[in-house]
């Protein structure tokens, strides 16, 4: 399977056509399709040694839920290998690849919109009350034998839901709540308390920058999106990560530089005009100063 010309973000719609067209699901789950939620049943792949499915950004949510098995996907330019019984959590515009299933996999994989849970919950915002949907979080969740029947037991039920022509959406957000709920009851990591404002405008750039990191190029085109002041947005940075808005720019740059050298057709010329509109010298001085190696140093090892 070969690499894309470039990483490309996809919706609802766009996300079940490009996996149907790299991996073979047997049976199609439904004969429509939900704008806002889908599921299928891992059991159904019918070639899980060959399942890969290549980078990609989602607009959604996902989780994949292993019951039984082994496999691995990545997190940025990060791979997790997943041994059940665990949950895979990815949140929105965060890149990710599946490499890799074992024969004897079970379980479900699942997307969803954040506002068909906000829509009944309006106070609810899943990277803030859920640590596992954070960008920075480790992904995967490991579960223990009492959480796995709880959990398995609320998947059947989504899937059965996505099975009706017209499923009631209020109860497959109540059933996805109250999963997250009795993983983060049982995950040793710990939710970020805190509300105050600095760290509060960090977490929204940084969930800008992954969204609109080929959009906007400058410190002051995120501040204008937030509707804060350029210094004002350094300090916040500064006093919830000890950096400055600018070195956080810099690393989500590098970030989809490696990305783009690694997983696209794009060559170091178009990834430079790509990311940040600079001749290629002038990007490869930029990606070896933060990295130590050229571009083209960073392709040959990866």
């Amino acid at each position: 399977m070969g690499k894309e010309k470039t990483i490309p973000t996809l919706s609802s719609y766009e996300i079940s056509n490009f996996h149907l067209h790299q991996v073979e699901w047997l049976p199609i789950i439904t004969n429509t399709k939900h704008p806002d939620f889908h599921i299928n049943r891992i059991d159904d792949i019918v070639d899980k040694v060959n399942f890969q499915v290549l980078p990609h950004r989602k607009t959604f949510y996902d989780f994949f839920f292993l019951k039984k098995g082994s496999a691995i996907r990545t997190k940025g330019l990060n791979s997790y290998t997943i041994t059940a019984p665990a949950i895979f959590f990815l949140p929105a515009y965060q890149i990710t690849e599946h490499k890799m299933m074992s024969e004897d996999a079970e379980g479900y994989y699942c997307h969803f919109n954040e506002k068909m849970i906000q829509d009944i919950f309006p106070k609810v915002v899943l990277n803030e009350q859920f640590v596992f949907f954070q960008y920075q979080s480790n992904p995967v969740i490991p579960i223990n034998s009492k959480t796995l029947l709880i959990v398995e037991g609320l998947m059947r039920r989504l899937f059965m839901l996505y099975q009706e022509t017209e499923y009631n959406r209020n109860l497959v957000a109540l059933y996805l709540i109250a999963i997250f709920e009795e993983i983060k009851s049982v995950s040793t990591i710990s939710v970020l308390k805190s509300r105050k404002s600095n760290y509060e405008i960090t977490k929204r750039y940084k969930h800008a920058l992954t969204k609109h990191i080929y959009e906007y190029k400058s410190i002051a085109d995120y501040a204008n999106m937030l509707n804060v002041t350029p210094n004002y947005l350094n300090k916040c940075v500064r006093t919830a990560l000890g950096k400055t808005a600018q070195d956080l720019l810099k690393e989500m740059l590098i970030l989809e530089a490696k990305t783009l050298i690694k997983h696209s057709q794009l060559n170091i010329a178009e990834i430079a005009v790509k990311l940040s509109n600079q001749t290629p010298s002038n990007f490869a001085r930029f990606f070896k100063k933060q990295t130590g190696m050229s571009p083209k140093e960073y392709a040959s090892k990866n």
